[in-house]
């Protein structure tokens, strides 16, 4: 600011644009140079019919806003329409996180979730470039992280998990010791999510995935059924009339136990499954843990379309704000 009646002698003073700012009795905020840029960056706002006074403009998002309260009502909470909803009882909205996270760490810090359930965290963490370690006693929220960071990040995010069995004698000594967290272990190595959380009745259906070959017509499923113990010709046919009954289009039993030659003769005389794409694929398949552990996976229509399940959110747009700010500082 500047005692009434003073003009400014330097770059500020001087006339641009055909406007000689000492005749209004104000100069410049920026020399002619600065002002040249802004216009060129588009920056400058001119009027309705480009001959007005020229003004700054000032994005939404370079505003600093208004300081959070102690109470956060502008995040709602995961409803049941929610995009992100997995189904996880405690599930957390990932702006929450994201929020959390990006106010009280820096780029590369390390985050730690020691309870992570379905990863939240861990997902707002790498999303915001944070170093982080997710913890959780159950294979299915394990299963659950893998498949979330999977979908999230595609090949963008690197991590390892440990605690998992390596071996398939490790997969035999969880099946004896805890049966369902050896099914959500196994349903894990094939990226699929278990149809029921709970003990209980399961009918004849241990997992799912689901895929699209042809984008003009609903998903298609598969149909996992797990078995730790011995397993024979009547598993394969009861998994059989369970992708009957639930019109599925793939069946996948997985074993601990090698599949006998009338259990696999029983899952030839399911045919096959031909695709859009013109591929074709065994109706009904066994894999034994072994396998998955040596990296063979289910034999299904190509990657590109399964199992796409959490989507990018779209980026924010950069929106101007209804005032401009000037480009004079008043001489008083």
């Amino acid at each position: 600011m500047f005692p009434a009646g003073t003009v400014r002698d330097g770059p500020t003073g001087k006339p641009w644009r055909g406007i000689d700012p000492t005749a209004k009795g104000v100069h410049w905020r920026y020399p002619p140079e600065r002002l040249e840029e802004l216009d060129r960056e588009g920056m400058l706002y001119w009027g309705r019919e480009g001959k007005g006074l020229p003004q700054l403009k000032r994005y939404l998002v370079e505003g600093e806003g208004a300081a959070l309260q102690d109470i956060w009502t502008d995040i709602a909470p995961i409803n049941s329409q929610a995009q992100e909803r997995l189904g996880y009882p405690t599930q957390k909205p990932e702006a929450l996180l994201e929020r959390i996270i990006f106010a009280s760490s820096n780029p590369g810090d390390l985050v730690l979730d020691p309870f992570c359930g379905c990863g939240t965290a861990v997902v707002a963490a790498q999303r915001l470039g944070r170093r982080w370690i997710g913890i959780d006693i159950t294979h299915l929220a394990v299963n659950l992280m893998r498949t979330r960071l999977r979908d999230t990040f595609a090949e963008d995010v690197q991590f390892s998990i440990v605690g998992e069995p390596t071996t398939v004698e490790g997969a035999a000594e969880l099946a004896r010791t805890d049966p369902y967290q050896f099914q959500f272990w196994a349903l894990g190595l094939v990226g699929a999510r278990p149809h029921e959380e709970r003990k209980g009745a399961d009918k004849g259906i241990d997992g799912r995935l689901y895929f699209r070959d042809d984008p003009k017509v609903p998903a298609k499923q598969v149909i996992i059924s797990v078995k730790a113990g011995n397993t024979g010709p009547a598993h394969v046919r009861d998994l059989a009339g369970v992708i009957e009954r639930e019109r599925a289009d793939l069946g996948v039993l997985i074993t601990m136990r090698d599949p006998t030659r009338p259990m696999r003769e029983e899952a030839a005389s399911a045919g096959f499954y031909d695709s859009a794409w013109g591929t074709r694929h065994p109706r009904l398949q066994i894999l034994t843990v072994g396998d998955l552990l040596a990296g063979r996976d289910i034999d299904r229509p190509a990657a590109r379309l399964l199992n796409v399940t959490f989507k990018r959110a779209p980026k924010g747009e950069r929106k101007v704000a209804e005032s401009q700010e000037g480009l004079f500082d008043e001489i008083v």
